[in-house]
């Protein structure tokens, strides 16, 4: 996974990260192979009926199990959404087709500064081929809005994740990691604005997935402070290999409320 974050909205210098743990690739994301017995049996799960919240403390891949997007219903077929900024589209990275794009993102000096991952183009490709080839528990993806690329996601089953040893995981918990990408549309609220409408996009569609959370570094205040504007609360600390995080939730039973 992605490494520290940055801020989403407060300053055109810092751009948007919600990941965790390393660097370039997806060594932690990936590093557990799931049995296909096991991708059966979450394929079938419907859920968890335990609702307490955060309580403190397809795809393109090329194996099939990917393709099918059972980890996250079907991201894929998720469709658009309304926001206030405009008709936002998430829509999974194709190799032959994103990769530049992405990696001119990720070459953006405020932007390797968190991520780690500027400099050739294979460097990107290899973060992105790493989860489309994996077996479909995180899906990269372009936002477009209005029909235009702004930000890359990344959207995961944090359950699944070494995330989940960090904090109390429940079945379906979904994460999300953002990149605002054209300097232009940063420091302007249109990443509170995507973060919102995602975290809720996620809930829509994934009806067993009772909260969305997000690990921001602690020490950045813009992006904690966006978050919050965007409707996440504040859980707990976790200590991640490069970084104490905020652990932030946008929880279902309160999404209507914040």
């Amino acid at each position: 996974m992605p490494p520290t974050d940055a801020s989403t909205d407060a300053s055109t210098h810092l751009t948007t990260d919600t990941g965790t743990a390393s660097a370039p690739g997806n060594e932690d994301t990936l590093e557990l192979r799931l049995t296909d017995d096991f991708l059966a049996l979450l394929s079938e799960d419907t859920g968890s009926e335990d609702t307490d919240p955060c309580d403190g403390g397809t795809g393109a891949g090329q194996g099939g199990r990917p393709a099918n997007g059972e980890l996250l219903d079907h991201l894929a077929d998720w469709g658009p959404v309304a926001t206030p900024a405009g008709t936002l589209h998430l829509v999974p990275v194709r190799l032959g087709r994103d990769v530049p794009l992405v990696s001119r993102w990720m070459n953006d000096s405020a932007v390797d500064s968190y991520w780690k991952l500027g400099g050739a183009e294979d460097v990107t490709a290899n973060h992105l081929r790493a989860q489309l080839d994996g077996d479909g528990r995180s899906m990269p993806c372009l936002g477009l809005l209005n029909g235009t690329p702004v930000s890359y996601w990344e959207i995961y089953r944090a359950d699944l994740d070494p995330l989940a040893r960090r904090y109390p995981a429940r079945p379906h918990d979904t994460g999300i990691h953002l990149l605002i990408g054209p300097v232009a549309q940063r420091g302007r609220g249109l990443g509170s604005t995507l973060l919102r409408a995602v975290a809720d996009l996620v809930l829509d569609r994934r009806p067993s997935c009772a909260r969305v959370v997000a690990e921001p570094d602690l020490r950045n205040f813009p992006s904690i402070s966006a978050f919050l504007s965007a409707g996440f609360r504040y859980s707990t600390e976790v200590d991640l290999p490069d970084k104490r995080a905020a652990l932030m939730c946008r929880d279902r039973l309160l999404r209507d409320l914040m």
